[in-house]
């Protein structure tokens, strides 16, 4: 019996071992030529992400080196800048106003911030350019065709605001601050202040003139209608006033219309917009 048995298990052995002969295993079988590679681990929304990221990374440092270029040409003409451009509205609209500095870096920090705004207003261009540049893959052919002129058109818009800011809402603004008062006390301001009252005025103004912007490109991917606008004029009316009763420093109804009422133009500039992209975009369905 013990024999039989040792010779049906060595059959068993030589069947198995020419059946593992017959059929390789997948780790000793040959790549094929042609055939598909396995699928990479990495997540491909992963990857997608990660190189958003980067592109992101990359248009803020050219953004960076862009305003650093141009702070650097601004350095060049600091005293100008300070001299006749920061303190030139003081001294043309407000002589009763003396600016003081109180800190013994306080002119070094005066110089740095006021060359670094400069530049950045005038690499403000470039910027809108490096934010366009990031969204526009994502675009159609048609759409890209629009940005282009949406840069120059976001860029006057702005410098509108800034000069409105400088020409018309400074003056207005430091006029009153000069005659309110009791003529007994001495306006002696910080120039900290001044910088800080002067630099945001200019920038509120710049962004706020980019409303008829926001109006082309909510129109433009269907979100705002003319008709919208037009039947919530009154409540932005109320709304617009109620913002420039905020941001005007002055309790002073004139001071407040000097803002309110370009803020109300620009809304109607805006329902002229909207009725303009409408027209497109309902002539490109047709």
């Amino acid at each position: 019996m013990s024999q039989e048995t040792e010779s049906i298990q060595t059959e068993q052995l030589a069947g198995e071992s020419s059946l593992a002969e017959s059929f390789p295993s997948p780790e000793t079988m040959p790549a094929q030529k042609g055939s598909p590679e396995p699928p990479a681990v990495e997540d491909e929304k992963g990857m997608n992400f990660m190189g958003h990221l980067e592109e992101i990374r990359s248009r803020l440092i050219k953004s960076v080196i862009a305003v650093v270029v141009a702070t650097c040409i601004c350095t060049i003409y600091a005293d100008f800048l300070v001299n006749e451009i920061l303190i030139g509205p003081m001294k043309r609209y407000s002589s009763g106003i003396v600016l003081q500095n109180l800190v013994p870096y306080g002119q070094l920090s005066l110089y740095l911030q006021v060359v670094v705004f400069s530049g950045f207003i005038i690499s403000f261009p470039f910027i809108a350019w490096q934010i366009w540049q990031f969204i526009a893959p994502g675009l159609h052919e048609h759409e890209r065709k629009a940005g282009r002129f949406s840069i120059l058109f976001i860029s006057l818009c702005f410098f509108s605001g800034i000069a409105f800011g400088y020409f018309v809402f400074l003056p207005v603004t430091l006029q009153f601050f000069a005659s309110f008062g009791s003529p007994l006390i001495k306006n002696n301001i910080s120039i900290q202040d001044y910088v800080s009252f002067y630099t945001g005025t200019l920038l509120t103004a710049g962004f706020v003139f980019e409303l008829p912007f926001i109006s082309y490109v909510l129109s433009k991917i269907g979100l705002l209608t003319p008709a919208f606008m037009r039947f919530y004029r009154k409540h932005a009316i109320v709304a617009l006033l109620i913002i420039a009763a905020i941001v005007t420093p002055s309790t002073d109804l004139v001071t407040q219309l000097v803002i309110g009422i370009p803020m109300i133009l620009l809304y109607e500039i805006s329902i002229l917009i909207s009725a303009h992209v409408n027209r497109k975009n309902a002539a490109l369905k047709s």
